[in-house]
């Protein structure tokens, strides 16, 4: 079979799909046609939607055995992975497999609705991962396209000067502002042998809190890991069965703001919550098989990442946050509450530059600012020491355009739970709401119906 670029292939998904500023249409290239599905991929077209989704399924995880990272987690049957990790199928096999898959999803009379058109979306990311471990490289934004559904938008550098120049008012003295900074914070670092005590205060009103609004079921749970020598800090390896493994990061001192967003982001209302979320009404009760594999690199990631980054401030509105935190966990880690006042100033600030993140990462993996450049922006913008910036842009170097799904998807999340408010809903029902419909960030410029 001739390759079909994935910007092809982003037209053949694309047919008659709404398009958006988020998720703007790749410009087409060719004429497609069913000549582009392989003869034994043929009789995919006339199987229903449940088929293709268990076809996407086993395409996932053989995927997997190529790129590591694609699986961030499975609860389908073992007898799938077990075949998979057998097989090893080479990656030329996969790509005619995604193509045939998509040209039979595209065929469905359903193809508009709401769980086909993520499944359809979920293929293009396959197809695009594919090509990436075939060495194939894409443009920054047309690889948040196809692998998300999203595009940053473009930066003007003067917003996050403006915000650097208000968090030089708040911490002034001598040395940089990076430096400033970080020793401040550094001033506010758990002691090591704290950590556990400070986590498990955190989580538990993290959990509370959530507890408070949603029936999740009574055998969720999860266990807690520090560990070392990663590029990330924290993260959520969901185990299925309702169950989660949190891991952070001890390379670093960790600041004790960081306890509630951990364990926000990666438990309650974050990750853990959206995982379960989704195995008890995605996957079990509604039966959608594609529901039991977790692509990371696919559309589902702007809602995992967007929502545990919101779900910190839907727990904690307004100041109830810094008020924990002055009241329970900084006693608990022997730190001085009354800086939680000019830390909880720092952090408002600080947000202003949150999407500097995606500035740096388009700007370096399209080649315009090398690497030691990248390094010195993400220490200016992200106001830390050169340590943390070269940890981070190792993070960029592992998962790319990923950085995205932090910021823009918290901006999407954010704004889909204002307009629900704005109309009379409660936050916690809008949010619920988004973990528990088939969506991805094109839809979340929509207004979303019942």
């Amino acid at each position: 079979m001739n390759r079909i670029t994935a910007t092809l292939l982003a037209n053949l998904a694309l047919v008659g799909c709404g398009g958006s500023d988020t998720a703007a249409p790749v410009e087409e290239t060719q004429t497609v046609g069913t000549s582009a599905v392989a003869p034994e991929n043929i009789g995919e077209q006339t199987k229903p939607l449940g088929a293709l989704a268990e076809s996407f399924v086993k395409l996932a995880l053989a995927i997997g055995q190529h790129d590591a990272a694609f699986v961030d987690a499975y609860q389908g049957p073992e007898a799938w992975a077990e075949a998979a990790v057998a097989e090893q199928r080479p990656l030329d096999m996969l790509e005619i497999d995604a193509v045939g898959l998509l040209t039979a999803i595209n065929a469905l009379d359903n193809a508009q609705d709401p769980r086909t058109a993520l499944l359809r979306k979920q293929v293009v990311a396959a197809f695009t991962r594919i090509q990436m471990s075939r060495g194939e490289t894409f443009a920054f934004n047309e690889e948040t396209r196809l692998l998300y559904d999203a595009v940053a938008p473009e930066y003007d550098l003067n917003q996050f000067d403006a915000a650097l120049a208000e968090i030089d008012l708040l911490l002034p003295g001598e040395g940089t502002l990076a430096e400033r900074v970080d020793a401040f914070r550094n001033s506010l670092a758990i002691p090591d042998d704290k950590l556990q005590l400070v986590f498990d205060a955190a989580i538990a009103e993290c959990r509370k809190r959530t507890l408070g609004n949603y029936n999740l079921p009574e055998a969720e749970r999860f266990r807690l890991e520090f560990v070392t020598d990663k590029t990330w800090s924290g993260y959520n390896w969901y185990q299925g069965d309702f169950e989660s493994l949190i891991q952070v990061n001890t390379d670093f001192p960790i600041i004790i703001d960081r306890a509630v967003d951990l364990g926000c982001h990666e438990g309650y209302p974050g990750h853990h919550t959206w995982n379960v979320l989704l195995e008890r009404e995605f996957v079990k009760k509604n039966g959608w098989i594609e529901y039991s594999v977790y692509p990371l690199f696919g559309p589902l990631s702007v809602i995992a990442e967007g929502s545990a980054n919101y779900g910190i401030e839907l727990a904690f509105p307004e100041d109830e946050k810094t008020a924990f935190e002055r009241d329970v966990l900084f006693p608990l880690a022997g730190i001085d509450p009354a800086q939680a006042a000019t830390l909880d100033r720092l952090n408002k600030a600080r947000r202003k530059l949150a999407h500097s993140r995606n500035h740096i990462a388009r700007e370096y993996l399209d080649g315009r600012i090398d690497r030691d450049t990248a390094i010195e922006l993400s220490m200016k913008y992200g106001l830390t020491s050169r340590e943390r910036a070269e940890q981070g842009v190792g993070f960029i170097e592992t998962y790319r355009g990923y950085v995205i799904n932090y910021n823009l998807g918290r901006d999407l999340v954010h704004d889909f739970v204002g307009r629900e408010v704005a109309k009379g809903n409660d936050p916690w029902a809008a949010f619920e709401k988004l973990l528990t419909i088939p969506v991805s960030a094109s839809d979340l410029t929509l207004t979303l119906t019942e």
